[in-house]
């Protein structure tokens, strides 16, 4: 007879190791996007999505309860949410922990059930599920569990490898539910991510060894491990306050925006390098204060306390982990006294990247430009950010990437003090005409109506190069090609960036084509780009045309028709 229940301790491992595996094989899966441009990302999306939560984890020890540690997950990883499938595996994540965390032990009935939930919570997450996706494989997972939990009752072990193969023949399957990446000669990436991280908690469940020294996770969430496990040896002769203090609040009830604030001033009052985090039940806290049992008395106001935890800087000698406590500080300060100015009416926020395409935006009124973009999405927890800046009743969001609308979507539902309006603009482009159609004097609603319809009205094809072999919408794509990519697939390959440009013109003008706007990237010489508009000009002389400097990364040039 083998294991029948899995224990908090288990569980932690279990959740650490896959994981790992996720982050070690990224690349690998990076690998398999579709489309062979140099930005594929799915593999990084999970990974920094998963090791958001895997921080969270990380900070709160090793002897947790199965509550806590679905806290951590769950929060971890919907802040530090990146890309569809980050925001997808957030959801899993989510509907999974949901069902367990009031348990003690796991068997492999509540497995399923909570395996069930994810299920559910994820598909209700996407607007329009697609099969042969992260989510067909999901759902594999989850009816082979159901069905296996009551004969597998008395060895997980059985149980979990019999999931695990139904998953991996679900996205062997991908090819046949999606042409695409049958034509591209691949699995869908998303869904062999989730198969990753599954391989690596099987890893652990069977004692399997796999180092969990995990590499620092770009942009997580403001209260990490990391970082607090750096703060605890900051130290000088001459530190003005002298105490590393950190402890969470076990909240009798919710806290309000308003005791948040009031909170943090009361312990900016006491010290510096304040970092404060807060969800419906639990407050993290860490400041540097000459007097720790005042803040821990004032937590005690709000409910009961634990991981309580006081370091003497003033033993220690790291002045530069000083230094970067205090411009921590520095920047909570000005976040407070940007939340005492009163609230504009409207306020926009753009995913942006480019020096050139970052000045456009703002030149059409953009409060708060995200860095990011096909490159590098930005998570839910960078989107959440920015809306807190703007400090705006009405927060418009521009994601300009179909791959990030779902992380606004989900920022959208985490924010309740303000109205929260995404413009699902799948291209930069888009965003810019969504940018240009906005009236001040029509209500949100209708301005988010007529932003949306503008913006489909705009067509795109952005020119990169191709990074592998590989078939395409029928066109057969070798490693070095300049393809350009439409809103519905490939509209020319070729070996010359200006031929490859107007080929994909001449097939996406029509006579309704008035203007073509040109943004010229990085890699592609101002000399080139000139050249590149005069023959668009003179190929098609009933539209006007336009150049501008992007300054963007990896593609060539963006290219709107409208």
């Amino acid at each position: 007879m083998g294991i029948s229940m899995i224990d908090a301790g288990m569980l932690r491992r279990m959740f650490l190791t896959g994981a790992r595996n996720l982050e070690i094989k990224k690349e690998w899966i990076n690998q398999l996007n579709v489309f062979p441009v140099p930005d594929g990302d799915t593999g990084t999306n999970m990974t920094l999505t998963i090791m958001s939560a895997v921080s969270e984890v990380n900070a709160l020890g090793e002897n947790v309860s199965i509550e806590d540690l679905c806290k951590a997950i769950s929060g971890g990883s919907l802040r530090g949410a990146r890309g569809n499938s980050g925001v997808i595996l957030s959801q899993l994540l989510r509907g999974f922990t949901k069902t367990i965390r009031d348990e003690k032990e796991l068997s492999s009935e509540i497995i399923a059930k909570a395996m069930e939930r994810a299920v559910e919570t994820a598909y209700k997450a996407v607007m329009k599920p697609k099969e042969g996706t992260i989510l067909t494989v999901a759902r594999a997972l989850s009816d082979k569990a159901l069905e296996t939990a009551e004969q597998s009752a008395d060895d997980l072990d059985q149980f979990f490898h019999g999931i695990l193969e139904e998953g991996q023949a679900a996205l062997e399957r991908t090819p046949e539910l999606l042409p695409v990446l049958k034509e591209a000669g691949v699995v869908d990436s998303g869904g062999q991510g989730l198969i990753t991280v599954l391989e690596g908690c099987l890893d652990a469940f069977e004692g399997r060894e796999l180092s969990l020294d995990f590499e620092t996770p770009v942009s997580a969430p403001s209260f990490s491990g990391a970082e607090i496990s750096e703060q605890k040896s900051i130290s000088t002769d001459d530190i003005k306050f002298g105490y590393c203090t950190e402890f969470i609040i076990n909240l009798e009830k919710p806290i309000s925006e308003e005791e948040e604030e009031k909170l943090k001033e009361y312990l900016l009052s006491l010290g510096d390098s304040l970092v404060l985090v807060s969800d419906d039940e639990i407050v993290k806290i860490h400041v540097h204060t000459n007097h720790p049992g005042l803040a821990f008395e004032k937590g005690l106001e709000y409910g009961s306390l634990s991981r309580m935890k006081i370091d003497n800087m003033r033993i220690e000698h790291q002045e530069k982990l000083f230094r970067e406590s205090e411009k921590r500080a520095a920047l909570e300060k000005e976040a407070a006294k940007k939340a005492q100015k009163p609230r504009i009416k409207n306020g926009f926020i753009t995913v942006s990247t480019g020096d050139g395409l970052s000045e456009i935006f703002r030149g059409l009124g953009v409060n708060s430009l995200i860095e990011g973009g096909q490159t590098m999405n930005p998570s839910t927890d960078d989107i959440i950010r920015s809306i807190k800046e703007v400090h705006a009743e009405n927060v418009f969001i521009l994601p300009n990437n179909k791959n990030i609308i779902l992380a606004a979507n989900q920022a959208k539902a985490l924010v309740d003090d303000c109205n929260v309006l995404v413009v699902p603009t799948k291209t930069i482009p888009q965003g810019i005409t969504a940018m240009i159609s906005f009236l001040e004097e029509q209500s949100p609603e209708d301005n988010l109506k007529a932003m949306t319809e503008a913006a489909e009205a705009v067509k795109t094809v952005e020119i990169t190069y191709a990074v592998r072999d590989t078939k395409i919408d029928g066109r057969d794509i070798h490693n070095g090609d300049i393809m350009a990519i439409g809103d519905d697939g490939i509209a020319a390959v070729g070996n010359d960036i200006k031929e490859v440009a107007l080929e994909a013109l001449e097939a996406l003008t029509d006579d309704d084509t008035e203007l073509i706007s040109i943004y010229n990237g990085s890699e592609f010489d101002d000399d080139a780009a000139g050249v590149l508009l005069e023959e668009t000009q003179e190929r098609f002389p009933n539209c006007d045309v336009e150049l501008n400097n992007g300054g963007q990364p990896i593609y060539y040039c963006i290219i709107s028709i409208e």
